[in-house]
């Protein structure tokens, strides 16, 4: 059976202040044992050494929201994998829906940095999924397809098994809209089966695919039961405390 991985991605929000108080709140809130569960925290660059402090003796595990593929240079405002294994991260979301929207990232650009997360021994959350108009067009298994393929070019059957891919209908993603439980869970199963045709069915079986895209308390148990969703990448609802843990809880349940 695999594990649940529920990661919370801050995005741009909360400084250093804000993210002591929040850390301070979810070792508060998560006062159940978290059996099968992994929780992955993901504040913005600024707070990272705050959280790796904060997070320290609870079951909390650090993430960064990107990274570049180069490991030092000159790279004007990016960050290497060396310096987010140094503070302390275990994983790192890549190709989240905005980084390819506003950012121009291209799978290619974005199979870089998989590898050479891979290669720091950073756990890369990557994120795959469709825009509304490719939904209405039907083309949804093509487009997801395609991104898993170009994410994953290169990459072994022993390193797929540990990035977590994270499908977040773009459509899904801070509109408040969310996929059912029955449409997340058919895109789930279309990723692990394109996988062991790639990769063998072993390595679909271990593979962790989350779902995003507004996942709240409310919704989180029905999606969190589906048998391919293996968890949730969380955006609005990780930034209060009382939400964050309420998700977290229905991975257990």
């Amino acid at each position: 059976m695999r594990n649940k991985v529920i990661a919370g991605n801050w995005k741009m929000n909360k400084d250093v202040h804000q993210t002591e108080d929040l850390i301070n709140g979810l070792k508060n809130a998560l006062d159940f044992e978290l059996k099968n569960v992994t929780v992955v925290v993901c504040p913005p660059f600024t707070s990272l050494e705050t959280a790796v402090r904060l997070i320290k003796g609870t079951p909390m595990l650090l993430g960064a929201q990107n990274m570049y593929f180069e490991d030092e240079g000159a790279f004007t405002g990016e960050v290497s994998a060396k310096m987010l294994q140094a503070v302390g991260c275990q994983y790192v979301i890549l190709g989240h829906s905005e980084r390819r929207q506003l950012f121009r990232e291209t799978d290619d650009f974005i199979n870089k940095k998989v590898k050479k997360a891979l290669a720091a021994g950073i756990i890369p959350i990557v994120c795959v999924g469709e825009t509304l108009e490719e939904r209405e067009k039907n083309i949804t298994h093509q487009i997801v397809s395609s991104q898993v393929k170009g994410v994953l070019k290169d990459v072994s059957a022993s390193d797929t098994e540990r990035v977590i891919i994270a499908y977040e209908p773009v459509w899904a993603i801070g509109t408040g809209r969310n996929a059912t439980p029955q449409q997340a869970e058919e895109v789930h199963l279309l990723i692990r089966e394109l996988i062991s045709v790639l990769y063998g069915p072993a390595t679909a079986e271990r593979l962790i695919i989350q779902y995003g895209g507004s996942v709240k308390p409310d919704n989180a148990g029905d999606l969190l039961a589906q048998p391919d969703i293996d968890g949730a990448l969380v955006g609005g609802a990780c930034l209060k405390a009382d939400s964050f843990a309420a998700i977290i809880k229905a991975a257990i349940l």
